[in-house]
């Protein structure tokens, strides 16, 4: 399937099942880059219509005006370059150590991450204000061993602003060396089921003022909870 119609129907899917659809329509125009003008151009509608669906005001649209709204962000990016189609296009395919990656609906913050997961703080409490846009689990030790630089990148999916969760940790100071080096910064990082964790990890995640948490939950369980948010 073509990354067009791969976006289309994430895009789609993702407004269509939201709690709050124009939030949902909102964060998209705003990943694209449009405004409410020009989307209200390419569809043919006044600006206040734009608006009225983002606000909450006009009920939520059918899924064949959603179909139109991702039809013309997507048509826009087209005629401006493709710059969204070619990111998507370049973490469509996931590394095998990306064991999952998410998008939020809506964002949240590191703290509220924690109950989910049964988390327990290590480092940067100060810090779980945060706000998350997505998550990433990660395979630490096929990321070590399979992971390019660009395939690095993918772990970030559409934003920074996300958790690392990394699996397969002993002491955990392997993933935050990589934070600490790399200019990209996640928002939280999680260690999963740890022996325990090492000192420079926790000297580093302050150093970064990067919340730094643990979870002893199963990784299929942990799986489950981070999709129910």
């Amino acid at each position: 399937m073509q990354t067009r119609a791969v976006l289309a129907e994430k895009m789609a899917g993702e407004i269509t099942l939201s709690p709050s659809p124009g939030d949902t329509i909102k964060k998209w125009r705003g990943t694209f880059g449009v405004s409410q003008t020009d989307l209200a151009d390419e569809l043919d509608v006044s600006p206040s219509v734009i608006s009225d669906y983002e606000s909450g005001r006009r009920q939520s649209p059918g899924t064949q005006t959603i179909r139109r709204l991702v039809d013309a962000l997507i048509t826009i990016d087209e005629e401006n370059g493709g710059r969204v189609l070619r990111k998507y296009s370049s973490i469509r395919d996931t590394p095998g150590a990306i064991l999952d990656i998410r998008e939020l609906y809506e964002p949240i913050t590191a703290r509220d991450l924690i109950e989910p997961l049964d988390g327990e703080i290590q480092a940067s409490e100060d810090a779980l204000d945060r706000e998350l846009k997505g998550y990433t689990v990660v395979d630490s030790l096929k990321a070590i061993t399979e992971l390019s630089s660009f395939d690095y990148l993918k772990m970030y999916g559409w934003s920074s602003e996300r958790a690392l969760i990394f699996t397969g940790i002993t002491y955990g100071r392997s993933p935050m060396v990589a934070v600490r080096v790399h200019p990209m910064k996640p928002a939280m990082v999680v260690y999963h089921q740890p022996k325990s964790v090492d000192d420079l990890a926790l000297k580093l995640a302050r150093m970064e003022s990067i919340p730094l948490v643990t979870t002893r939950m199963g990784l299929e369980t942990m799986i489950d909870e981070l999709r129910k948010i």
